[in-house]
């Protein structure tokens, strides 16, 4: 059993670290003035345009895109230290291409849709989005009521969805509907990849979300889509729709490593310096212990995280692991970070401090992809067998 990342995985994630250190950390600042300032959190389109450049560069484009397409088609292992890394900072920057709809779209495209969709997205070239969830459906797919309808050659659609994250700025969205309502998620729900100037295809109204974080609700009016752009099988899209969201979690679960043990190190940093009663805080034994348990659950958080990507790596089938280290991750960088703000007192309250913003983001990650109840009913029934 080797827990040593291999020297080129080392270096990616070495790399990545003086990249957000040195590119993404220094707009700190701004974004969270932005936020500050209720404009919510963004990078300019010429902040993104320099960060793009200095990023594809140094070589961090397509890292897990397939290799015909011009990625590095690298393992899930290899980006656990990435995106840690990306995680640390609250600059809101993804490198191109989002994984999840990549993985979502390497499991299902056709070779038509490979050359129109998934080669350009590997590339940098266009912006995804997927469509979800559904007023009152929540995380029960079951609850589904957004509709596909065969008409000749294309396919109609009709229906609502909601939070879906980029829907705006995307070039194109999969959106998830039902095709047939008697089997449901059962082998009823298919996907389709819908362009933005698409007729029937409406941004109803942007959701302004905690921390500086935006939304949106989509109504799908009489939408057509040709019959080419059902992504996969008919009515096997709830398979593929999980990739994707086990791609996300996975990397949410990094994602909070990298806020929880930037956490703690601002902690440790400050506690030394800060005196009060004639002592420093470091000598006070809560926050002596808030450190202690911040390094070990974080330590634990990794090994899991690096666990399942191992695993998931071997082709083995990881469901169980990735609802674990959703739940565990995220409530364990939700912890540490508000041990950290108590630790910081009236500072720690501020909007002055990055902390508020990345116990935003933790929070919202918390119901995202499936809220901790979720994946601890799944992890339970798991266990017992499928008893309910």
């Amino acid at each position: 059993m080797d827990f040593a990342l291999s020297d080129e995985h080392r270096m990616l994630k070495d790399l990545t670290e003086r990249f957000v250190k040195d590119h993404l950390m220094p707009l700190e600042g701004v974004v969270m003035n932005r936020e500050a300032t209720g404009q919510g959190i963004y990078l300019t389109d010429e902040e993104r345009g320099k960060i793009d450049a200095v990023s594809k560069e140094l070589g961090l484009w397509g890292l897990d895109a397939p290799a015909d397409v011009g990625g590095y088609d690298l393992p899930y292992v290899a980006l656990v230290g990435v995106n840690e890394a990306m995680g640390s900072t609250i600059t809101p920057y993804t490198l191109p291409p989002d994984s999840p709809n990549l993985r979502m779209l390497m499991a299902t495209v056709n070779e038509q849709q490979r050359e129109a969709y998934l080669a350009p997205y590997a590339a940098g070239k266009t912006i995804s989005a997927i469509g979800i969830s559904e007023p009152g459906a929540g995380a029960d797919p079951a609850g589904m009521t957004t509709r596909a309808v065969r008409d000749g050659d294309d396919w109609v659609l009709n229906g609502r969805k909601i939070w879906t994250t980029r829907a705006a700025q995307a070039d194109f969205t999969i959106v998830m509907a039902v095709t047939d309502k008697e089997k449901g998620s059962r082998g009823g729900i298919s996907a389709f990849l819908v362009d933005r100037d698409t007729p029937g295809f409406n941004i109803l109204r942007r959701i302004p979300m905690i921390g500086g974080a935006f939304t949106y609700e989509i109504a799908l009016e009489d939408c057509r889509v040709p019959g080419w752009k059902l992504l996969g099988v008919e009515g096997q899209g709830f398979a593929p729709m999980q990739v994707r969201l086990g791609t996300r979690r996975m990397e949410m679960a990094a994602w909070c490593i990298g806020l929880a043990q930037r956490a703690l190190d601002m902690m440790c940093e400050y506690a030394p310096q800060r005196v009060t009663f004639g002592a420093p805080l470091s000598s006070r034994q809560s926050v002596q212990w808030w450190a202690a348990d911040a390094a070990m659950k974080i330590h634990a958080a990794r090994l899991m995280t690096y666990d399942c990507a191992w695993k998931l790596d071997q082709g083995r089938d990881v469901r169980q692991e990735i609802s674990m280290i959703k739940v565990f991750a995220t409530e364990m960088a939700w912890e540490i970070i508000d041990n950290a703000m108590q630790c910081f007192g009236a500072m720690g309250m501020t909007k002055e401090i990055p902390l508020q913003l990345m116990a935003a983001e933790v929070r919202n990650m918390r119901i995202y992809d499936g809220p901790s109840e979720v994946h601890r009913m799944v992890v339970a029934r798991n266990l017992m067998g499928g008893s309910r």
